[in-house]
């Protein structure tokens, strides 16, 4: 059935394509993440094993939540690695295992990317897309990245 909210088909796709990008971020990261867990060690281990985990978690509740997004906007979710690198902006590292101090950088530059970009989309989906409740929604997404980037920032002052 027709999605019928108020917003127009070509807007409706454009804040899922946008919306697509933004999940494909969150997997990415979410992937970081954990492998950062995984691999973490030296004096600080168990707490920074601790800390990754609680954030892959959240990134977990996040990637769900934009996921649904886009079913409520009436489209489908993309679901593969492939696609998912395909459409990420931040990257992967394969074969790169960093100190603890280059895991914290590297995961506050990407989550500082993410948030630039989240700017970018709740502005256009605002302004271009018509689309409040999805500018809302990425709001709520960038807030929890500029919290975890605050958390990280400490690690590294």
């Amino acid at each position: 059935m027709k999605t019928q909210i108020g917003i127009s088909d070509k807007n409706l796709k454009s804040s899922s394509s946008v919306l697509a990008t933004v999940l494909s971020n969150e997997m990415t990261l979410y992937i970081k993440t954990r492998k950062f867990h995984w691999n973490v060690t030296g004096e600080s281990f168990m707490e920074l094993h601790k800390l990754f985990e609680e954030q892959y978690k959240a990134l977990e509740e996040a990637i769900d939540e934009v996921a649904e997004r886009i079913g409520k906007l009436g489209h489908k979710t993309i679901g593969t690695m492939q696609e998912f690198s395909k459409l990420a902006t931040i990257k992967e590292h394969p074969g790169k295992y960093d100190s603890s101090k280059e895991m914290l950088k590297e995961l506050l530059k990407d989550h500082e990317t993410i948030i630039v970009e989240l700017r970018k989309d709740i502005n256009d989906c605002t302004t271009k897309n018509k689309d409040v409740g999805t500018a809302d929604f990425l709001t709520g997404l960038m807030e929890h990245h500029e919290t975890t980037s605050w958390i990280l920032r400490r690690y590294l002052n």
